[in-house]
């Protein structure tokens, strides 16, 4: 066990009101691509850029070319939770991990078996009609070609995720604010920091560390109270609880 690990293994064992702030970087070892990696979806060539197809207005404008690329490159159902999700439930259930926050869709956390988590940018396993609000998972989703339409009206089914160009939820936000602002250490990984407004939370926080856990550097990097530059499930799952 290294220096740093045993610096993480201290911190969390004297603290017991914890929240993990994460990103992509989590389910890449699930098979997840990440956004800005050198493998990541901004990377991959397409008629149209990632972060375009993504977006409320591509939606509208051209919905089948958007479901198209969402089944081939978002709709990851057969993922499976990764050591860093399973030590987070873990945490959670030994009283130490107050609360996850996380920026990914993929609902790898809850599979896990964590119960407090604020989805900042929604599900990929909720998907509701436009017209109806009748709510599919997203295996319905997977299971139909060109654009998914409501069993019960016929309207278009939409992903219940936070596109380029939407805001976030208020209750969604307003819970993981208070999360940040009642916890005594925060635990930021596998996340570059530069979406935003999630990124913006971190401010609320004012407890006693700061640990980050990415492979690259971020806007914290030099303010953290212990960085580790290492795969997040290959850290946390040296931890002992």
């Amino acid at each position: 066990m290294s220096d740093k690990i045993r610096e993480l293994q201290k911190i969390i064992d004297e603290h017991d009101n914890i929240v993990f702030f994460g990103g992509a970087g989590v389910s890449t070892e699930s098979g997840i691509p990440d956004f800005r990696s050198v493998d990541g979806l901004y990377n991959l060539k397409y008629k149209y850029p990632p972060e375009t197809m993504l977006s409320h207005t591509f939606f509208v404008r051209h919905t089948e070319d958007f479901f198209d690329f969402y089944r081939d490159k978002v709709l990851a159902l057969d993922a499976k939770p990764n050591a860093a999700h399973l030590k987070l439930a873990e945490l959670e259930k030994a009283g130490k991990l107050k609360a996850v926050i996380t920026q990914n869709i993929d609902g790898l956390h809850q599979a896990a078996g964590s119960r407090v988590v604020y989805e900042l940018h929604g599900s990929i396993h909720r998907n509701y009609c436009v017209r109806c609000h009748t709510f599919h998972d997203g295996r319905y989703i997977a299971m139909t070609k060109g654009v998914p339409k409501c069993d019960r009206c016929g309207g278009v089914m939409k992903p219940d995720v936070v596109l380029y160009e939407e805001g976030l939820d208020d209750d969604v936000v307003s819970g993981a604010i208070r999360a940040i602002a009642a916890a005594q250490v925060i635990i930021v990984g596998g996340t570059s920091l530069v979406v935003y407004p999630a990124a913006g939370l971190l401010r609320y926080f004012h407890g006693d560390k700061i640990v980050l856990i990415n492979k690259g550097e971020t806007s914290i990097s030099h303010s953290a109270d212990l960085v580790i530059t290492e795969p997040i499930g290959q850290v946390l799952s040296q931890i002992h609880v």
